[in-house]
């Protein structure tokens, strides 16, 4: 795999972030300038440096330019993923990061980025994965306009939800890490697809890992590249091998979640970069 890495502001700013935040692209000249202004605005109000990384995800419209030329004010780095598969492009992502907390979420920000910092928040307090959930309580999430892709989401969470820990919504795209533990789950993961947010937090449970889910609120973004029909065949592929993987490691089951409503986060200093020996290699 490629993993060159382009600089989009010409400095070193994203060197010495404390949050990096990835954003898979595939063809997403159309939406990203939005979706880059909005974060950008996001990012600049948080109290620790921040930095964007777009993964290029073997686009074939102008997505790498436009994120070259973006002019801040959050550096923003390329990052040229040939292998395609939204999973691909994330995994690539968080291994060229190095921030203490990273995080990843959809180009369309059908996630609002205002629970970008209580997730920092959370992050800072201790919690290592700290993920979107639109079927927490005190989310507000419209319905998918597709009933069929609608039926599809109810019977996947329902498929995957034991391995990992137990979380009601694995697939929303708005999900934040310990950076470490983040780049050392990335570095085993097997699955391209759709399917790899599952597996993400299978192997985060695996590694003892607790998942704090975080009520958003979220809009269903019209052109999403998800279709339930072209991709039903290689999602039901993924889950297979995705069960065969908890088979084969005796996965826990439910069970490791942490509580769905978190409580305060304290206003805790940020550790120093760390390779925490608690996540390695399960």
């Amino acid at each position: 795999m490629d993993l060159s890495r382009e600089r989009a502001d010409g400095t070193g700013g994203a060197a010495d972030a404390m949050l990096e935040v990835v954003i898979p692209c595939r063809n997403e000249a159309a939406r990203l300038p939005h979706g880059l202004a909005v974060l950008c605005a996001r990012l600049r109000t948080l109290p620790v440096r921040s930095a964007i990384l777009v993964v290029d995800n073997a686009s074939t419209d102008a997505t790498a330019r436009i994120a070259r030329s973006w002019p801040g004010p959050i550096p923003v780095r390329v990052l040229h993923c040939p292998r395609r598969g939204k999973g691909a492009a994330v995994r690539a992502g968080l291994l060229a990061t190095s921030a203490p907390y990273v995080g990843f979420c959809d180009a369309d920000m059908a996630t609002d980025v205002a629970a970008v910092g209580p997730a920092l928040e959370l992050l800072r307090a201790g919690r290592p994965v700290v993920i979107g959930a639109r079927r927490h309580p005190g989310s507000a999430a419209e319905p998918y306009r597709d009933p069929l892709r609608r039926t599809g989401a109810l019977m996947f969470n329902r498929l995957v939800r034991d391995l990992a820990g137990g979380v009601a919504d694995t697939q929303c795209g708005f999900k934040f890490f310990d950076g470490p533990l983040a780049r050392s789950v990335a570095a085993d993961l097997q699955i391209t697809g759709y399917v790899f947010d599952a597996e993400l937090l299978m192997r985060c449970v695996r590694r003892g890992a607790a998942i704090t889910e975080l009520p958003v609120v979220w809009r269903d973004a019209p052109g999403t590249a998800f279709s339930p029909v072209r991709n039903a065949a290689g999602c039901a592929r993924d889950l297979v091998r995705l069960r065969l993987a908890a088979l084969r490691n005796r996965v826990p089951a439910s069970g490791a979640g942490a509580p769905s409503t978190p409580p305060e986060a304290a206003a805790l200093p940020p550790p120093a970069l760390r390779q925490d020996p608690r996540y390695g290699r399960a």
